[in-house]
């Protein structure tokens, strides 16, 4: 992992949320470019710039720099939907799961 690491997750995250860059940097209360600035490898964000990010996305900082959650935000809400759903439905949605991997770890 490197400096262009986030960069490009931050892309990647606020691009997964479709928004732009400037309407996200508004959202955080931020200079209109402060989001092109840092994906542009211009600007690292501060410790409580990082903080901030993650906050719009929901999503915590050990998220962020998790390279094997490509998709935090989906997971998360996937997760949120799966609460309160019957044990036995759980299973059959793991074995779905395990299936979905299996097929792409093959591709």
């Amino acid at each position: 992992m490197n400096e262009s690491y986030i960069s490009k997750r931050l892309t990647q995250l606020r691009t997964e949320k479709r928004v732009s860059a400037r309407e996200m940097s508004t959202a955080m209360e931020q200079a209109n470019n402060y989001i092109t600035n840092i994906e542009n490898q211009n600007a690292l964000p501060s410790m409580k710039g990082l903080f901030l990010i993650c906050e719009y996305f929901d999503i915590s900082p050990k998220e962020f720099f998790d390279e094997e959650n490509a998709s935090p935000t989906l997971l998360n809400a996937l997760i949120e939907e799966l609460k309160g759903v019957n044990p036995e439905t759980l299973r059959h949605l793991l074995g779905i799961a395990r299936e979905i991997k299996k097929e792409h770890s093959n591709d």
